[in-house]
């Protein structure tokens, strides 16, 4: 059986995919992944997406520069859910969220809101292309 036919794909062909910094086990970002985006992740070494919203392929990275470098992909105990082990490229801190932090997860919940802990690294405005 093909290593793809393995994962559990939802209706849609996509299946979910955590982002996991390899040095430092942060949780950098949530994304999707088709069977096209697993296997160039997987022949490739570096993480490629499935952008719901613009309905491509997304190579991390392409436009911001902060590619992602793969060195473990994870299936879970289900098979529907992809774990990567990466390393982020592009900016020392790294940068994962396109906000210009570190990890989309930074929010968090406490007496009753949501607070930013994290710090923005880099503007977005600066790190991807402006729409002519």
């Amino acid at each position: 059986m093909d290593w793809l036919d393995q994962v559990k794909w939802d209706a849609q062909g996509l299946v979910p995919v955590i982002a996991q910094e390899a040095e430092s086990s942060d949780v950098l970002m949530f994304a999707w992944m088709d069977r096209e985006a697993l296997r160039l992740t997987a022949e490739l070494g570096r993480a490629v997406y499935h952008s719901r919203s613009r309905g491509k392929l997304w190579f991390k990275g392409e436009e911001s520069g902060h590619v992602q470098t793969v060195h473990e992909i994870r299936l879970d105990c289900d098979n529907d859910v992809v774990l990567l082990k990466v390393t982020q490229q592009g900016h020392v801190p790294s940068i994962a969220c396109h906000t210009g932090r570190h990890s989309c997860f930074f929010r968090l919940y406490r007496d009753g809101q949501w607070h930013d802990i994290e710090p923005v690294l880099k503007d977005p405005d600066t790190i991807y292309k402006q729409n002519a």
